[in-house]
């Protein structure tokens, strides 16, 4: 854990000692080498399930995939970032690389911590960086709406979750990860112990999100620079379904009859919101509202607690870590060249730039759950588990494979094909470092269907 952590940290004095034209170069190898160095991670050799560097920070098969993602989208955002962060002083660039490198930090101290105490303060902090981003280096005057929505949201959900794990603390005596599941479950069955349930799962469900507390997510996408967009989609939706898989464990004789209703919530959602994404003219919204189509399929995979539904959901949530990520990485060189997020203003772009018409393909193809892809595969996991407990869920998540299939068709059609305008065929031209960017997002996605047990967490 330390080999990573202190490199990370070891960023900071890199980022404001280097000179002004040494900076980007610096900061993005120094981070590509921490992200290689995480690879360390997946060569697992543990009997035991954790594998622990002290009593506080530990990984195991469900952390380590996680860990993994979040070390190896920071050389990318610094990356995605340089062209419009550039034209600022040099100081205004620190802070801003200074703030996605505070941001890699927490996480690694949240997907790796052992007590969930610690994890509660690392998810709550993971809230100030990108709030700063959003509202400073956003597009639009809407940035300051959108961050305030992200705020309270995120508040609102976890101030209960805080007092849920008092009471736990207070029960059992001891809220580390790896005797909780070795301890005596607390007898639940007054109706004060369903409120305490709803408190511990909140958080996560609002995060990751849920339909019906997912009305920040669009809002913060939209206004969000491409760096806060990329790390939300892919990595800060995902500490909801983390947390959500740590909690359960001991939430189990209620959660039979309780989780139901965010059951049906999540897989009403699917269908919602890619019915919201085929109406859309928006193209960073489009994308946005898909992260909340497939966040559904995640909560329901998690919510009915069965090995097939946990690796499902783990798998899913890499696979769409890197694909979304791509597809933000997609949309902001668009809005770059172009100066609009309306897809019909941005047609035809195929016939100027085909290379990058390529990308958007594997990117809507792997979107879209394409065999034999990943998300495919977390698809695949998580809709016959549901099946399995109870074959009503296949209309609904057969009809949002459909709807999938069809806004990821329409986001490709809209943007890439069609007649050129005039206006636009004097764009200038996709640079190796946006080629080199796609490639690092959708590069690992194919190398994953050779080795997805990388990805399997502990289940199998």
């Amino acid at each position: 854990m330390l080999k990573v952590l202190i490199p990370t940290i070891m960023l900071f004095p890199t980022i404001w000692l280097s000179s002004a034209k040494w900076l980007w170069p610096l900061t993005i190898t120094h981070s590509l080498l921490i992200a290689l160095t995480s690879m360390l991670w997946l060569c697992w050799t543990s009997e035991t399930g954790w594998s622990t560097s002290n009593y506080y920070m530990a990984t195991d098969p469900l952390s380590t995939p996680l860990l993994v993602l979040t070390c190896w989208l920071l050389p990318l955002m610094i990356l995605a970032s340089q062209n419009h962060i550039n034209p600022e002083p040099i100081n205004r660039q620190r802070l801003y690389i200074t703030l996605l490198v505070s941001l890699q930090t927490f996480l690694i101290m949240a997907f790796g911590a052992t007590e969930i105490i610690m994890f509660y303060v690392m998810f709550e902090a993971t809230l100030i960086p990108t709030l700063i981003i959003i509202t400073r280096w956003g597009n639009q005057t809407e940035r300051l709406n959108a961050g305030t929505y992200f705020l309270f949201y995120t508040l609102a959900g976890s101030l209960p979750l805080l007092v849920a794990l008092l009471l736990l603390q207070h029960s059992t005596g001891t809220l580390s990860m790896l005797i909780l599941q070795y301890s005596q479950p607390p007898a639940l069955h007054s109706w004060g112990h369903m409120f305490w349930w709803a408190g511990c799962l909140l958080a996560f469900l609002v995060k990751m999100p849920l339909y019906g507390v997912h009305l920040w997510l669009p809002k913060a996408h939209v206004e969000a620079p491409v760096a806060g967009s990329m790390v939300l989609a892919a990595v800060l939706l995902k500490l909801g379904g983390y947390g959500m898989m740590r909690m359960m464990v001991m939430l189990d004789p209620l959660s039979k009859e309780l989780a139901y209703p965010f059951i049906i919530l999540a897989l009403w959602g699917i269908i919602m919101t890619g019915s919201i994404c085929l109406r859309q003219t928006d193209l960073k919204s489009l994308i946005a509202y898909s992260s909340v189509s497939h966040m559904g399929l995640v909560a329901g995979g998690i919510l009915i607690q069965t090995p097939w539904g946990f690796t499902g959901a783990i798998i899913l949530m890499i696979a769409h870590g890197l694909v979304s990520s791509a597809l933000f990485c997609l949309a902001n060189t668009t809005y770059e060249r172009t100066h609009s997020r309306t897809m019909i203003l941005a047609r035809g772009l195929q016939m100027i730039f085909p290379l990058t018409a390529t990308w958007w393909f594997i990117a809507n193809l792997a979107n879209l759950a394409l065999p034999p892809l990943p998300n495919l595969m977390g698809e695949l996991t998580i809709i016959s588990s549901l099946f399995n407990w109870s074959p009503w869920t296949i209309i609904l998540t057969g009809t949002g494979t459909l709807i999938t299939a069809g806004y990821s068709l329409y986001l490709f059609l809209m943007s890439q094909r069609g007649p050129t305008p005039p206006h636009i065929t004097g764009l200038p031209p996709f640079h190796t470092r946006e080629h080199l960017l796609l490639a690092l997002h959708l590069i690992p996605v194919i190398l994953l269907i050779t080795k997805p047990e990388l990805m399997w967490g502990w289940c199998f």
